[in-house]
């Protein structure tokens, strides 16, 4: 390595982290350099691993023959790939929105449709997701393993843009011609008009969103103690080409001008693996475009000297540190996604399909050249003619295709011979069948290598169903490590959304409307779930469903039967007949509406009618109510006089009426005398009084 060093030589580097920062116990360079020579050891097994597996996928296979034999390689492994391909990526990309957020709580539902919106936004509007699904897709099934790195992006730049100058005018009155008075106040009435536009310098945000990258395998040093989960690793290092122009556009690195641009190449880097390009040997020779190679390094260290560690990431270019600085995202660890194709228990990547068929692809290979060299070393098409068979002048006749005389003692059945390709053995075919069959099983893609009949699935309906099943399994259970892969990326995304986005980001729902999202509802307790749907899940429910309308379409009300046919029309892929599905509103006939409006005045009129009744009933119960009470207090009154007249007869025939007249007299008698005798007796007291008084 080029760009590592000895143990003798760690202190002759010249990178001085204290310009950089002002921690405690900063890293140096040798300690980072360190790690990244410590772990090259696992780096390298697994490079030559993925090396292995991607010449089997592309039949890189030397094949050492004589001169004129086949040295053919079958692409077993890829054609299984290709199949595979569209399998894995349709799920991601048969729908707009990928991520459904759904919320921990209540109070998180709005934080979490708006976090769905920003997500699915980003997604389709600010990335090329069919571009990443793609290059996500194929790199796991060809490599084992896809590394995504996910970051920020932000660039900013100065615009000319122009500002309308307003000025206050006075409202002309149209009927007297002077100016127009208000009626309130007595003022007159001012407005603001555009008189110009005037030129400003704008500082404006170009790129303020997540960018995610593939990382190649060769250029991407992971931590080999993390036991297999790359959350325990406590260092990555990811190198990068990258020009001094390139550097000073970012804005983030300094230290620049003590790079060596002249001795640093791409070139003179083995470890990193320069992009793919026509003339890889092409390199810029000024200054500002010259390519380097930059070597980030995100870990944790103990910065402040305390005993623990603290994330942070540093990216030098040979010895110049040109960034220092603690981890600026959110959740504050390492900004990579790792996804296996095939997982190993307790080992860091994964593996491919290659792995698995390597051994079948050469067998099919070895009985491919040699039915190539059977057939490729027979002259077919060529034609031999017995010696004694024609005579000179009749042979010339034969080769220009004319008439002909052949000796008459030569049968013609033996005189003439034309070769032809030999027959291939039949055990060659069966050895050919048995790797391609034993091929599928291992990786459970059924690439029709006898063609789409009847045979290619099984036997029988169930065969084939059980087979499309098994088929299924296992694809789900690899999208599923995809989903979950996805899943951690739009989880980075969203903690870098609340902290990054601006405070409003108008975002683009529907052709018509924007929502504005704050920044501080996009950091709240949720989950994210991945929409994943293969095309047998999406058939199966599209049919249930199609089963349920036919089956409760009668007594199914309008609104739901709308519904239904929405979600098949989504299952089926059709997501503009969904839409107007679901905004059509059936236009009602006149006449029925009509009909409808007399039948509903109808029953009004019915209603009113029988309110009316009711009131009446209700005045009717209380006139006689009134009456009973009547005829009641009447009864009451007959029957007081009966008694009464009862009372007297009775009294009359007992002498008790009489008796009583009686010593009613009696007791006014002696009434009368006891009033005479009070009269009596007060003409005394006055007699006596007077004759007191006299002198």
């Amino acid at each position: 390595m080029s760009d590592l060093i000895d143990q003798d030589d760690l202190d002759d580097i010249e990178a001085k982290p204290e310009s950089l920062v002002d921690w405690k116990n900063p890293p140096s360079l040798a300690d980072l350099k360190q790690d990244l020579e410590s772990a090259q050891a696992a780096h390298g097994a697994h490079t030559l691993e993925v090396d292995g597996w991607l010449r089997v996928l592309n039949a890189e296979q030397t094949i050492s023959v004589k001169r004129g034999r086949s040295k053919l390689v079958p692409k077993l492994a890829r054609k299984q790939a290709e199949w595979r391909y569209a399998a894995l990526s349709e799920p991601f990309l048969s729908t707009d929105d990928l991520f459904n957020t759904a919320p921990k709580t209540f109070e998180d539902k709005q934080s979490a449709e708006q976090n769905g919106m920003v997500l699915n936004y980003q997604f389709n509007c600010r990335m090329d997701k069919v571009s990443f699904i793609d290059s996500f897709i194929r790199t796991n099934v060809d490599e084992g393993t896809v590394v995504v790195r996910v970051g920020w992006e932000f660039e900013e730049a100065i615009r000319t843009v122009y500002e309308p100058i307003m000025e206050q005018q006075l409202i002309p009155d149209p009927q007297t011609g002077g100016p127009a008075v208000d009626p309130q106040t007595g003022q007159p009435v001012m407005q603001e008009v555009k008189i110009g536009d005037k030129k400003k310098q704008k500082k404006i945000t170009i790129k303020n969103q997540p960018v995610l990258t593939i990382c190649d395998y060769n250029n991407l040093v992971i931590d080999p103690t993390c036991e297999g989960d790359i959350d325990k690793a406590n260092f990555a290092i990811y190198s990068f080409e990258t020009s001094l122009s390139e550097l000073k556009k970012d804005g983030r690195y300094t230290n620049l001008d003590d790079i060596n641009f002249e001795s640093a190449s791409v070139l003179s880097e083995p470890d990193h693996k320069v992009t793919a390009s026509d003339d890889s040997s092409f390199t810029f020779k000024d200054k500002a475009r010259k390519k380097v190679i930059a070597r980030e390094y995100w870990g944790f260290w103990d910065i402040d000297d305390t005993g623990e560690i603290k994330p942070f990431v540093a990216t030098w270019i040979g010895s110049t540190f040109i960034r220092l600085e603690e981890n600026p995202y959110p959740d504050k660890k390492l900004p990579f996604v790792l996804v296996q194709y095939l997982p190993r228990r307790k080992h860091l990547y994964g593996e491919p399909d290659a792995s698995l068929i390597e051994d079948n692809q050469k067998i099919v290979g070895a009985v491919t050249r040699g039915i190539i060299d059977v057939i490729g070393r027979s002259a077919n098409g060529q034609q031999g003619i017995r010696k004694d068979a024609l005579d000179v002048t009749n042979a010339r006749k034969y080769e220009r295709g004319e008439d002909y005389k052949f000796n008459a003692n030569v049968d013609p059945r033996q005189a003439f011979h034309m070769e032809v390709y030999p027959e291939i053995p039949r055990s060659a075919i069966e050895v050919l069948q048995m790797q391609n069959n034993d091929a599928e099983a291992l990786t459970g893609v059924k690439a029709f290598t006898n063609g789409i009949s009847g045979q290619a699935l099984g036997a029988t309906a169930t065969g084939i169903r059980s087979a499309l099943d098994a088929t299924s399994k296992r694809e789900l259970g690899i999208l599923r490590r995809f989903s979950n892969g996805l899943t951690q990326i739009g989880r980075k995304i969203i903690s870098m959304n609340a902290e990054f986005l601006e405070d409003e980001e108008i975002i683009r729902v529907t052709n018509d409307e924007f929502v504005s999202i704050n920044r501080n509802d996009l950091g709240g307790q949720y989950d994210i779930k991945l929409n994943i749907s293969t095309a047998e899940a999406d058939e199966q429910k599209a049919s249930e469903l199609a089963f349920m309308l036919q089956t409760m379409g009668n007594t199914m009300p309008p609104e739901m039967s709308f519904m239904v046919l929405a979600d098949i029309a989504k299952l089926r892929k059709m997501p503009d007949l969904a839409k107007r599905i679901e905004e059509y509103k059936p236009q009602p006939d006149p006449m029925a509406e009509e009909m409808h409006q007399l039948e509903m005045e109808m029953m009004k009129a019915k209603i009113r009618n029988e309110t009316a009744k009711g009131a009446e009933n209700e005045v009717d119960i209380g006139l006689k109510t009134a009456k009973t009470k009547t005829e009641q207090a009447k009864a009451r009154g007959l029957n007081s006089g009966s008694d009464i007249s009862d009372l007297d007869f009775l009294e009359k025939e007992s002498g008790v009426g009489n008796a009583r007249d009686q010593a009613k007299s009696e007791r006014d008698h002696e009434q009368a005398l006891e009033s005479k005798d009070l009269d009596r007796r007060g003409d005394l007291d006055k007699m006596a009084f007077t004759e007191l008084n006299k002198p």
